[in-house]
């Protein structure tokens, strides 16, 4: 009987734990902050500065005006860079809420090499908008 536990134990608990990662990618998937996200990408991909803006928070678009300004870039200018450097293929992994405040996980690929990302959102005026976005091809 021992024997049998030993064997079977670790199976299990792996079976278990492959589950929960499972559960927790579709919740963080089906979450309003992916939601969110993916709005930010379809205005990045139809080249939508305006749109782009409305899914950013308030001081994100700030340093977005900045950014443009120091850098002489026009609007059409950006979304392509921002084209350019948006990952491929994004798989959520995981969220975690805090009151107004959260932080999405995922994976993607950038010119065909995997990258983790690490997006943060705040709610504002009782909408989700993304804050800032870190993607590395560094495994966390």
């Amino acid at each position: 009987m021992r024997k049998v536990l030993t064997r079977v134990l670790p199976a299990v608990l792996l079976l278990l734990a492959l589950t929960a990662t499972a559960r927790a990618a579709q919740d963080a998937a089906a979450s309003p902050q992916a939601k969110a996200y993916q709005g930010l990408l379809k205005a990045v991909a139809a080249g939508d500065y305006v749109a782009y803006k409305k899914c950013m928070t308030k001081a994100a678009n700030e340093g977005i005006e900045k950014q443009t300004k120091e850098m002489n870039l026009d609007p059409k200018k950006v979304m392509g860079m921002l084209q350019a450097m948006t990952p491929a293929d994004i798989k959520y992994t995981a969220v975690k809420v805090d009151g107004k405040k959260a932080v999405l996980d995922a994976t993607g690929k950038v010119g065909g090499e995997a990258n983790w990302g690490t997006i943060n959102l705040e709610e504002e005026d009782g909408q989700w908008k993304i804050g800032q976005q870190s993607w590395t091809n560094t495994k966390k």
